[in-house]
């Protein structure tokens, strides 16, 4: 397996660092825009694991047109394209994967597009439609595009998977639940607003009419940050209200798993919901470029550009990337089940990763939310590679077998696992 790494931002910075502790491959070009990221992380890899260092090599890329991932693909040989950029990108990559016949794998979906008409009942087009769409394409040519293989969506839809083939004769609910006491603070060690994944993406996901599935009424949509429920997360993190937010597991658990009810809410707190309504009020969680006067020039003059309000947002904020230092706390994403267990019985499980900062920090540089991120990712490449998991066309993670994924993941790294140990409860 020769991979093709997409980004090395945080999650492309976090997975390059895991996948230099594995042995399952051939090569990794890491490739980003900024070619400097890319070294960087594989300076970080020769101080590291110099052993593993001749396996890496850093690219420039830019991955907005297909052809450009297409022609570093072949030019490296790539077997598999691994998207590991914002989802703005995910269609040239995709593309550019296939047209380089290689495999396609990514953590986040084509994006969605609200009703025209009617946004907070009526579905528009769905994350992931796009992907999915072109399914037949890829059955064609034989390749596999694993859609949705993160930590949420990823790791929550292999939980839900193993759920449904071992937990439960019938389901009610499967129900994403993410929770966390993350705090970040300034140098003066004051609590500070600093999303700790891409605001770029927390603000589509978040103002979005969250996605919801009946099996009675298929999908649908509600208000944003809707049906606030108060959820108790393990890991010391204790009761967190969450509330609906558009996310990919809704639009992929049903296309494989029989449920009666599916659902992603997310713990945000009070300040972030107030945040993200502020920028929607403004508009400054728009995409589309706005003209803009630039600072004075020499002769005293402004001049004119065009610029995302949303870019801009990116911008000021903290990079997520560089947050590890200024973090404390942990974060647990799991999926909550109801419904009638294999014995006949009313059952009720949580299933869930909680990922430390300090543990992530120590041993990756890397702060707990980007690399659980990259977690899922490494782990179902080492799968792919080894045929344990195999498969044509368009899938997201509930086509698989959970159970190599879980083991793998939870068998301690001295016997050739991940040593991230998953939680159960029964509540």
């Amino acid at each position: 397996m020769k991979i093709l790494l997409v980004g090395a931002g945080g999650v492309g910075n976090a997975l390059a660092k895991l996948l230099a502790t594995r042995d399952f491959y051939e090569h990794v070009i890491v490739a980003d825009y900024d070619t400097s990221r890319a070294e960087g992380v594989l300076e970080w890899i020769a101080g590291r694991f110099p052993e593993a260092r001749a396996r890496f090599s850093a690219e420039h890329i830019d991955a907005s047109a297909p052809e450009n991932v297409t022609a570093l693909a072949k030019k490296h040989g790539a077997t598999v394209v691994m998207n590991a950029v914002e989802p703005a990108f995910v269609q040239s990559i995709f593309q550019g994967a296939l047209d380089a016949d290689a495999d396609y794998m990514d953590m986040a979906m084509s994006l969605s597009i609200p009703h025209p008409t009617d946004p907070y009942n009526t579905p528009g087009i769905k994350l992931g439609d796009w992907q999915f769409d072109r399914a037949t394409e890829w059955e064609k040519a034989g390749r596999l595009a694993l859609i949705g293989m993160g930590v949420e969506p990823g790791i929550s839809d292999v939980f839900a998977k193993y759920a449904s083939d071992h937990l439960f004769s019938d389901i009610d609910e499967i129900g994403v639940r993410d929770g966390a006491n993350l705090v970040v603070r300034d140098d003066e060690g004051k609590e500070i607003f600093a999303p700790s994944f891409s605001i770029w993406t927390t603000i589509e996901e978040c103002l979005n009419p969250p996605l919801i599935w009946e099996k009675d009424r298929g999908w649908f949509t509600t208000e944003a940050f809707s049906e606030p429920e108060v959820f108790m997360f393990p890991a010391g993190i204790g009761p967190v209200e969450c509330v609906n937010v558009e996310h990919e597991e809704v639009s992929l658990v049903p296309r494989f798993l029989n449920a009666k009810r599916v659902t992603f809410k997310y713990g945000l707190g009070a300040e972030f919901i107030g945040v993200l309504k502020t920028l929607n009020l403004l508009g400054l969680d728009k995409v589309a470029p706005v003209s803009v006067r630039t600072a004075p020039g020499p002769d005293g003059k402004r001049g004119k550009a065009e610029v995302s309000p949303r870019d801009l947002v990116a911008a000021v904020l903290p990079d997520p990337a560089t947050l590890g230092d200024r973090m404390t706390g942990t974060t647990c994403a799991g999926v909550w089940v109801t419904g009638t267990g294999k014995d006949g019985n009313p059952r009720e499980v949580f299933l869930y990763h909680a990922s430390d900062n300090e543990w992530t920090m120590k041993n990756y540089d890397s702060q707990c939310v980007v690399w659980q991120t990259a977690l899922a990712p490494a782990i179902a490449l080492e799968l792919l590679a080894q045929g344990v998991w195999s498969g044509t066309g368009v899938l997201g993670p509930e086509a698989f077998d959970a159970k190599p994924f879980l083991e793998l993941m939870a068998q301690p790294e001295a016997e050739g696992g991940y040593g991230q140990a998953w939680g159960f409860e029964e509540r």
